[in-house]
């Protein structure tokens, strides 16, 4: 199954790096069977993952990498792509024509940008570089950009210059992603120039929506800012844990489960 190609990597690489992320470790040997290919095959594939950083190699076999840092924009793109397509065409559906947005950096917000691109008047207010790109496609879109030093490996600005473009507007919706939810309902990220960007994002916005594929509760994070309840609309790909459930409730929420369209 090598057809297709993924953020640059093969569709047989993406399924590889998918299930090392819902199972943890796998054999070279478990691998090659699940895909009916030979071991040489599979370790060529371990190597260009663990190249791109998107996995790490062991003895016998491969893994996910450290958790401490986040990956590249390309790597993150790979990882649960599936689910953040679902969200995506969930989202772009909440979103009405002619709609002003702000949208944060992240993969599955720039994802959420592309399913857009058939609303006419799209108003977006963005630092995230590969969502201003995907906006261009709309008809009759308006794109704005924040100056300042782009971080290359996350394909986005960030920085005081960018906290005050979002707080010049009031936008209809904003749109932001989110490094990982704690037991909590804490809000994590890798950045604090990344959470006080976010939250400009929030406070000057009609309605906010933070969208997350179920593999960030519990991602280890280490910069705190914010609470899951912040957002006025939660869409995930999956039931959050029961206690986030249960305090998106109490706090009045709507939670948008993707698979099924249901609201909670």
């Amino acid at each position: 199954m090598t057809g297709g190609s993924i953020g640059g990597v093969t569709e047989r690489q993406a399924q590889i790096a998918e299930r090392v992320r819902q199972h943890g470790f796998q054999t070279v040997a478990e691998l090659a069977a699940h895909f009916a290919v030979t071991t040489q095959t599979i370790r060529r594939d371990i190597n260009d993952l663990s190249d791109l950083g998107v996995l790490k190699r062991r003895h016998g076999g491969v893994e996910l990498p450290s958790p401490e840092t986040n990956l590249n924009y390309g790597e993150r793109r790979i990882l649960n792509g599936a689910a953040k397509e679902q969200l995506a065409r969930t989202v772009a559906r909440h979103v009405p024509t002619g709609a002003s947005i702000a949208v944060s950096i992240g993969t599955t917000p720039e994802i959420a940008v592309r399913h857009l691109v058939r609303h006419r008047g799209l108003r977006l207010y963005t630092n995230n570089l590969m969502a201003a790109l995907s906006a261009c496609d709309a008809p009759g879109a308006e794109v704005h950009m924040p100056g300042g030093t782009i971080r290359l490996a996350a394909r986005d600005v960030i920085g005081p210059e960018v906290e005050a473009f979002f707080a010049r507007f009031k936008v209809d919706i904003g749109l932001y992603g989110v490094g990982g939810v704690d037991a909590d309902g804490e809000l994590l990220d890798f950045h604090e120039d990344e959470i006080r960007v976010r939250e400009a994002i929030r406070r000057n916005c009609r309605a906010s929506y933070l969208v997350l594929d179920s593999t960030k509760f519990g991602r280890a994070a280490h910069v705190r800012g914010g609470h899951i309840t912040d957002a006025d609309v939660i869409f995930c790909d999956a039931p959050p844990p029961t206690t986030i459930v249960a305090a998106l409730e109490a706090a009045g929420r709507t939670l948008v489960l993707c698979r099924d369209e249901e609201v909670a």
